[in-house]
């Protein structure tokens, strides 16, 4: 079992960055990742990008790089997300979440973070980019 906890969000202006952080608690003996996720006003949520529990390996969607950055921190158990250069569009709730998986997962094939697949989720933290 994993519990996940978002923080770092806020009222951001157009061009400024933003750190948030997702905490992750709990242990399973398996293979995991970790995703963080925009859910945009009355959107769904998309995978932004994403870590694997036991390695470097990570995750960006091509529409997803540049900006964009996923760092892990083991000493705080967390996984970082960096945003550069946030614009209007990044407005949303932000979103970490964890699912199982198999080494030889491919996880570079974003079926793999479907939301829908994800397993166990954050509560979220709001970011409002907004001059």
């Amino acid at each position: 079992q994993l519990t996940l906890m978002e923080s770092g969000g806020g009222w951001v202006q157009p061009g400024d960055s933003l750190n948030m952080s997702c905490a992750v608690r709990g242990a399973v003996r398996d293979i995991y990742v970790v995703g963080w996720f925009h859910q945009a006003p009355g959107q769904g949520r998309d995978a932004i990008c994403g870590v694997v529990s036991i390695d470097e390996r990570t995750y960006y969607p091509d529409t997803k790089t540049g900006r964009f950055s996923v760092f892990k921190n083991p000493d705080r158990g967390t996984v970082d997300l960096h945003i550069a250069d946030l614009q209007s569009g990044d407005t949303g709730v932000y979103y970490c979440a964890a699912r199982i998986i198999y080494y030889e997962y491919d996880i570079s094939s974003p079926n793999l973070w479907r939301s829908g697949t994800m397993r166990f989720w954050g509560k979220g933290t709001q970011v409002v980019v907004s001059s």
